[in-house]
């Protein structure tokens, strides 16, 4: 990354401001460079998705709806010798296409765990308990508000997070946001993806087969045994992943988790004699198309809601309010509640440079679920007035999150934030967990 002398790390370091000690400067900002690089293309992604999703609605709902419809439902078949397998543009967009997505976020908790947020249990005291709070709540809220209903099977909905546009709205904030608030939302999110997957993985998966899990645990063999021969070729790993892919597919697991699992298993150290390591190179490579090309697409094909077909009654009324209210009042207080008691009890501390005011922000902006709420929406509920109002509770309530954390942001940070000391205590606290 081009770092130019406007770059309040190395501004701090060449003019040697008060307080700011070399080492640490040049530490915090190779640490915060691949960060800085990932939360870029996010909040990018963001405005790439906001898009997507209102030309979605707008399709949806215009005079070639019924053409937005069959789009969707196009068949496509894959043959192979003399097997065929054939599933509508839908499926392979949701089951296929974000199984990419998936290995992405296989291969973010794979680094974090590594050398990131949770590597160190100190380091991560905070992130996840604000993210269990943040999942637990909503999913509370949801459940007293739908319990003994139909739609109480959709408790997992409001539980989600999506990185881009939370990360997009941080954004928009601009200097205001300290650099550690950042690294806060970001790790935070990290450990919701880890329990969107746990939930989807135990709660949505159904028809559990043996024989699919002994198809998939071959491909995950081969990947081992071809890491430890010291294959490099990725393309190599193309075909034990479809296995995988298929294993979990006939398993009556969500076969998108497989990308999870391959993400998983990908080297975090360097082969010899190349500078990156696989997880490294591998998230630079499929980042980009993930964020502007798969999620956009994702969100075209699912934020798509006839208005007609919604039924905001009855049963509706309990699923629609158990999602907002869920992902806009549930994730701020379970986020910021379970940070304060968190500190209060000396778990956790929050980041130097960093003020509950700023978890508060984070805590609304959490409420925005989108890509992973809208997903399990489609697990939970077949197509019908109940899919159509749940994906409908999504855009609501991920937009009211949105726009408050917004205008959060703007009442309750700092309007001038010293980013030189912010990144300094960064890098202190970092060096001295380390």
């Amino acid at each position: 990354m081009h770092v130019s002398p406007k770059n309040p790390v190395e501004r701090a370091a060449r003019i040697g401001q008060p307080g700011a000690w070399r080492p640490a400067q040049l530490l915090v900002h190779r640490l915060m460079q691949p960060i800085d690089r990932f939360l870029a293309i996010q909040a990018a992604s963001g405005i790439v998705l906001l898009i997507a999703a209102v030309a979605a609605l707008a399709w949806a709902n215009s005079p070639w709806s019924a053409a937005y419809s069959a789009l969707w439902h196009t068949p496509i078949g894959v043959q192979v010798a003399g097997l065929r397998f054939e599933r509508d543009l839908h499926f392979w967009i949701n089951d296929g296409l974000m199984t990419i997505f998936f290995f992405v976020v296989g291969l973010e908790i794979r680094r974090e765990i590594h050398q990131g947020e949770l590597s160190d249990l100190r380091r991560a005291a905070l992130p996840l308990v604000a993210a269990l709070g943040g999942m637990l709540v909503p999913a509370a809220i949801f459940v007293a508000l739908n319990h003994g209903q139909a739609t109480a099977r959709g408790w997992g909905i409001p539980m989600a997070t999506d990185i881009a546009f939370a990360v997009g709205v941080l954004a928009l904030l601009g200097p205001r946001v300290p650099p550690a608030l950042r690294v806060l939302l970001l790790a935070l999110a990290v450990i919701d993806d880890v329990g969107a997957i746990l939930v989807i993985a135990l709660f949505y998966s159904s028809g559990i087969e043996p024989v699919g899990f002994g198809v998939a645990a071959a491909g995950v063999a081969t990947i081992v045994v071809m890491q430890g021969f010291g294959v490099r070729a990725p393309l190599a790993y193309v075909f034990p992943a479809l296995v995988v892919w298929a294993g979990a597919y006939r398993a009556g697991i969500h076969p998108t988790l497989a990308g999870v699992a391959v993400g998983l298993l990908t080297p975090v150290r360097a082969w010899v004699g190349e500078a990156a390591s696989p997880v490294d190179h591998l998230q630079r490579q499929f980042h980009t198309t993930v964020a502007y090309g798969i999620m956009p697409l994702f969100a075209l094909a699912n934020a798509g809601v006839p208005l007609a077909g919604v039924s905001i009654s009855g049963r509706g009324v309990a699923l629609f309010a158990g999602i907002a209210v869920g992902l806009v009042v549930g994730k701020t207080i379970g986020i910021t509640g379970a940070s304060w008691l968190a500190a209060r009890i000396g778990f956790a501390a929050l980041p130097r440079g960093v003020r509950f005011s700023g978890v508060l922000v984070v805590g609304l902006v959490g409420g925005i679920g989108f890509t992973m709420s809208l997903f399990v929406a489609g697990l939970a509920f077949p197509p019908g007035a109940l899919l159509e109002t749940a994906k409908l509770a999504v855009l609501v309530g991920s937009a009211t999150a949105a726009v408050g954390g917004l205008l959060l942001g703007r009442a309750v940070l700092p309007r001038e934030l010293d980013h030189a000391a912010a990144q300094t205590a960064f890098a202190a606290e970092t060096s001295t967990e380390s």
